[in-house]
């Protein structure tokens, strides 16, 4: 199976200005995805999807590939189907999220070997066990109820299940998303859906259209960067690395 990483990188941010451009540990946030992609084995090709010319020079340099896409385009997903509708030899396309730098093979591999286990699965993603209770009412952690055999039952920024009785366990979406790219496409031509809407999550728009997510168990958490007080806490986790590397 051919597969494609696609990073989407568009430079306009509400809560952290040109962030795909931000500095990490000396290094655009940009390059430092890129940079942990290429270390996964099972993926055959990586392009950045970008709306800006700065972005795309800044990749080039590093040795990346970038791929110009509209600026009218809504979502990362939007400009992950549109590189995907450009690449016919890929057949899984992975969407990996610019404010995501601590992703790596431990994550992305199991997506695609997940897809290449069972020829049924349209779309995998990852759910990690949540161990910090805040996180639980957060409406910014994306909450997450998979049945027994790992297929996604639904997502709620909301908590679930509700702890009726005791024992809840709660898991969470994140990372990256492992599309097989004839679905991907069919998707992106889909109107968003009641639940989706509602919930501002996509993945409820695969799961009214009547689709099956399997949801693939990890155990590293990440620190997706939406704000400068991100930003701090992963430099500090890169420079105890550093230390520990030493």
């Amino acid at each position: 199976m051919k597969t494609l990483a696609v990073i989407p990188a568009r430079l306009a941010s509400t809560r952290l200005p040109e962030k795909p451009l931000v500095d990490v540990g000396g290094k655009p946030l940009v390059i430092r995805v890129l940079e942990q992609v290429k270390r996964c084995e099972k993926v055959d090709r990586i392009l950045v999807a970008t709306d800006s010319e700065r972005i795309a020079e800044i990749v080039s340099r590093h040795g990346g590939t970038a791929v110009m896409t509209p600026e009218s385009l809504k979502s990362g997903g939007d400009r992950v189907a549109f590189v995907a509708a450009g690449q016919p030899d890929a057949e899984v396309v992975l969407n990996v999220q610019v404010d995501d730098p601590l992703v790596g093979p431990d994550m992305i591999d199991p997506l695609i070997s997940a897809l290449q286990a069972d020829p049924e699965v349209k779309l995998a993603l990852l759910a990690k066990r949540i161990e910090n209770e805040g996180e639980i009412a957060s409406p910014n952690i994306v909450k997450m109820v998979f049945d027994r055999n790992g297929r996604a039952l639904y997502f709620s920024r909301s908590p679930i299940p509700y702890p009726r009785n005791p024992g809840a366990v709660y898991y969470k979406h994140i990372g990256p998303y492992a599309w097989r790219r004839e679905f991907l496409l069919e998707f992106s031509r889909w109107q968003q859906t009641p639940l989706e809407m509602v919930e501002s999550l996509e993945m409820l728009r695969v799961l009214e259209e009547g689709y099956t997510i399997r949801c693939v168990e990890t155990y590293r958490d990440t620190v997706e960067i939406d704000t400068p007080a991100d930003v701090e806490a992963l430099e500090k986790i890169l420079e105890a690395e550093r230390r520990d590397n030493s």
